[in-house]
């Protein structure tokens, strides 16, 4: 039977049809879309960055190291060694800020025991990098290193809870009343600083006792209404003896700027890129080193 001529004519046409059809390159396959990166937290647009190298030499010699050196002598509730064989060398405000700044350069961190003597000079020979050792930042001391200021010793002013002289007492400035007596030891500096503060106010001057936290037995007697006493050591005072009230009250008393003297955490001078760094940084983590000075102070 021979071939019927449409359907032939109709095959080719398909065939034709299909080999054009496999001849055409395929169209070329899309790109994916790039992935943008992750936006970045609010905890990371908050924090100061790294000073770029370069920028600072201090830097660039604690990253080159991979140890940032610091020195340290311990002086609660500010840097106190940890004792009980686990957990980190030391703890309290000014660890927290050490532990801080390390962690943002992505160094270890060496420490060096130093002396009230040496806590200063060491940091000019360049054997440590930053005296973490708490100190007052006395006008002396400015010239000679720049500080990072992080906290205050100041005073805080107790009597007894169950004296009624002090119950219409709810801040400082109503201890200035002369119905009052302020106790302080001779030779100390309430002696001449609380006169001025409390012009209205009577005062009474006391032989200072070794190792006493303030003329408590003053109070307890009732030859004075209220005592000064070093903010830092009103929680160890308050634990040993019932009874007391504080001002200004509660864990005000840890804040008080009363008589204030800052203290800060020192580096040598001539880099005032890290010096600025590292005062954004302690900044930024005040309330957490705060809350860790604080809760020394109350471990007494």
């Amino acid at each position: 039977m021979s071939p019927n001529p449409k359907v032939s004519f109709l095959l080719g046409l398909i065939i034709l049809s299909v080999l054009v059809g496999c001849a055409q390159p395929a169209a070329p396959a899309q790109a994916p879309a790039p992935t943008a990166p992750p936006a970045p937290t609010i905890e990371d647009q908050a924090k100061s960055a790294v000073p770029a190298p370069g920028a600072s030499k201090k830097v660039d010699e604690i990253k080159a190291r991979g140890a940032i050196n610091v020195a340290v002598l311990a002086e609660p509730p500010w840097l106190a060694e940890n004792t009980t064989g686990t957990g980190p060398q030391y703890f309290g405000s000014a660890w927290i800020i050490t532990e801080e700044i390390a962690k943002r350069l992505g160094v270890k961190i060496a420490v060096t025991p130093v002396s009230h003597e040496t806590k200063i000079p060491i940091l000019a020979t360049g054997q440590v990098d930053v005296t973490v050792a708490p100190m007052a930042m006395t006008d002396e001391r400015k010239k000679v290193v720049d500080f990072v200021e992080y906290s205050r010793a100041s005073l805080c002013f107790y009597g007894l809870a169950a004296n009624e002289k002090l119950a219409s007492v709810n801040t400082v400035d109503d201890l200035n009343k002369p119905e009052l007596t302020m106790a302080y030891f001779t030779g100390t500096p309430p002696e001449t600083w609380a006169p001025t503060r409390f012009p209205n106010m009577k005062f009474r001057g006391v032989q200072t006792a070794s190792g006493a936290n303030g003329p408590i037995e003053e109070i307890l007697a009732g030859r004075a209404d209220v005592a000064p006493i070093d903010n830092v050591v009103w929680p160890r005072l308050n634990n040993s003896q019932k009874g007391l009230v504080v001002f200004p009250k509660g864990d005000d008393c840890l804040r008080s700027t009363e008589n204030a003297l800052a203290i800060g955490y020192a580096i040598d001078k001539g880099d005032p890129v890290f010096l600025q760094w590292l005062t954004d940084i302690t900044a930024e983590i005040k309330d957490k080193y705060e809350a860790e000075e604080i809760r020394v102070m109350n471990m007494n």
